[in-house]
């Protein structure tokens, strides 16, 4: 069994930009791998400090259990060891979940991550039941998912001090798009300074940094992974000149990309077809996700050029 856990250690959180990696995919059936391969260099040579698939940006929920296994073995091998490699084993099934961390283990990816199970309306009493009973089932180390929008469950930050007291429990990504949320959860876990907190929504990841955040695992890293990594380090070095500057950029991406369209999950589709304007891969998206309309591809070529242009700038 090949297990890669160099990356991470029990004394320091994990820091820095993890990218949500959308998934290549040629039909409901088969990944592009050449996509996959040419997405992978990308963000490498973009500078991220991992990537994470799997998640809601990569469709995780919707890929077969075959494509998932294949999409672990596949982005390890092209990621060659050089940064770590998270892997979501979200399911409603414990055993399922363990299966797949059991995978991930055995292909050498460096971390795993887990939402809630989102059929129940568990309790955050049952949420430690669950979580427990999983970091207790694996080998790797855990990181939560706090993604009410998509689970229906917030996990509390009182629940989020009790989990971090596990040794195999070592972060969160944080995608709740509260503020105030992820303030508490910098306040409850002050004193564990081995717990990582990153935040999911590009738009958060440099005010939350300044508050003592972690990184951020943002989708348009994606897209334009040197805009986020310079954004985090200009936050590092507390260069509020340049990080005004980026995060400007940052929210014009937002605007952009992110706000085309009607559907709840608008963010992934705008930004999976602008990979594909840019290059780097197909724009299928799985069922149930529909494809774009055409007034919405019109707005959305329309909007990546602008949006290339001030980048560029």
């Amino acid at each position: 069994m090949k297990i890669m856990t160099t990356f991470f250690d029990s004394k320091t959180p994990f820091r820095g930009i993890i990218t949500p990696m959308i998934t290549p995919l040629s039909d409901e059936k088969n990944l592009d791998t050449e996509s996959l391969k040419s997405l992978v260099e990308h963000l490498v040579k973009g500078g991220v400090h991992g990537i994470f698939i799997l998640g809601t940006t990569g469709e995780g929920i919707s890929l077969s259990y075959k494509l998932k296994v294949e999409l672990i073995e596949l982005t390890v091998k092209f990621v060659k060891g050089r940064i770590p490699v998270f892997v979501s084993v979200t399911d409603n099934s414990l055993q399922d979940s363990v299966l797949l961390a059991e995978v991930s283990a055995e292909n050498g990816v460096s971390a795993l991550v887990a939402a809630p199970p989102f059929y129940f309306g568990l309790s955050q009493k049952e949420l430690v039941y669950y979580y427990m009973k999983l970091a207790d089932s694996v080998m790797l180390p855990l990181f939560l998912y706090n993604i009410p929008g998509q689970t229906k469950i917030m996990i509390d930050p009182e629940t989020v001090k009790i989990l971090a007291s596990h040794p195999n429990i070592t972060g969160i990504k944080d995608s709740s798009g509260n503020a105030p949320h992820f303030n508490t959860l910098l306040s409850v876990l002050k004193e564990n300074e081995s717990f990582s907190v990153l935040v999911g929504p590009d738009e958060m990841m440099a005010s939350t940094v300044l508050m003592g955040g972690h990184g951020g695992v943002n989708s348009g890293s994606n897209l334009f992974p040197h805009l986020f990594t310079d954004l985090y380090q200009a936050c590092l070095d507390r260069d509020m000149e340049r990080v005004s500057v980026l995060q400007k950029k940052v929210m014009l991406l937002s605007t952009l990309i992110y706000q085309v369209g009607n559907s709840n999950v608008r963010f992934l589709k705008g930004l999976k077809y602008s990979l594909h304007l840019f290059g780097l891969c197909p724009d299928f998206l799985l069922p149930p996700l529909c494809h774009l309309e055409e007034n919405e591809i019109v707005m959305l070529k329309e909007n990546y050029l602008r949006l290339c242009e001030q980048l560029i700038c």
